[in-house]
């Protein structure tokens, strides 16, 4: 059984997805996986939360608790000796920490970037309000009002989907791929009532990204996440 490597609470994920080209995916596609589709849809997922009680092999790092995250992810399959494993590859991850991101970046060879960021909560007699905004050269945010009570997710549905990838694959280079798995219960999400997202995709993700600037999604959720735990991984 695999050690865990980080424990922690990942909560109120806003969630905005994208139907996208599979072409526009194949460069940043990890050997050995293939993109998992959801009713014949390639999903791209901005999706922003909260880190909260984060520990590091058991171990609270002062001031690395608790902080927001911001990125952009599709989704894939491996088929691991018959069984297929369904997951999660970032093209980038946003965190207000310099120290997570040289970590992230020089030990396992992810994609962060260090951006000021900053989030609101608000909780109203009716409605839950969520924001995450990060600054490059301007400040990029996302927002959702919903209803305040969760519910449970439906099978087979698009938020089964999106939320119940447990794998994360990373490409560290052309024939090598960087596997570990994340585990959390199944989770409850909120009913939107309305979003916002104000993003310049291209100077955020690259060029390549930029049309979904002013794409409308297909559609936008927000989710209350749980406890989860990385396992430490391996390379395939």
């Amino acid at each position: 059984m695999k050690k865990t490597f980080l424990q922690a609470e990942w909560r109120k994920l806003a969630m905005a997805n994208y139907a996208v080209d599979k072409q526009l995916l194949g460069p940043y596609l990890p050997q050995h996986t293939e993109l998992d589709l959801w009713n014949g849809i390639c999903y791209v997922s901005l999706v922003g939360f909260m880190f909260l009680d984060t520990k590091v092999r058991g171990l609270r790092i002062p001031f690395h608790t608790n902080f927001e995250e911001v990125n952009l992810r599709f989704y894939v399959r491996y088929n691991d000796n018959g069984e297929w494993k369904r997951g999660v590859v970032f093209i980038k991850e946003i965190v207000p920490k310099p120290s997570l991101t040289f970590v992230a970046n020089t030990l396992y060879k992810e994609k962060y970037e260090t951006m000021p960021m900053r989030h609101f909560w608000q909780m109203t007699d009716d409605r839950l309000i969520v924001e995450y905004q990060w600054r490059k050269r301007t400040w990029n945010s996302i927002s959702v009002v919903a209803n305040k009570e969760p519910h449970k997710i439906d099978d087979g549905s698009e938020e089964e989907f999106i939320t119940e990838h447990y794998w994360g694959y990373t490409k560290i280079g052309d024939k090598r791929t960087a596997e570990y798995g994340v585990e959390h219960p199944r989770w409850e999400v909120y009913q939107t009532i309305e979003h916002t997202i104000d993003v310049d995709f291209g100077d955020v993700y690259g060029p390549s990204f930029g049309f979904l600037r002013t794409e409308t999604p297909v559609s936008v959720f927000l989710a209350e996440g749980s406890e989860i735990q990385v396992k430490e991984g391996r390379v395939l």
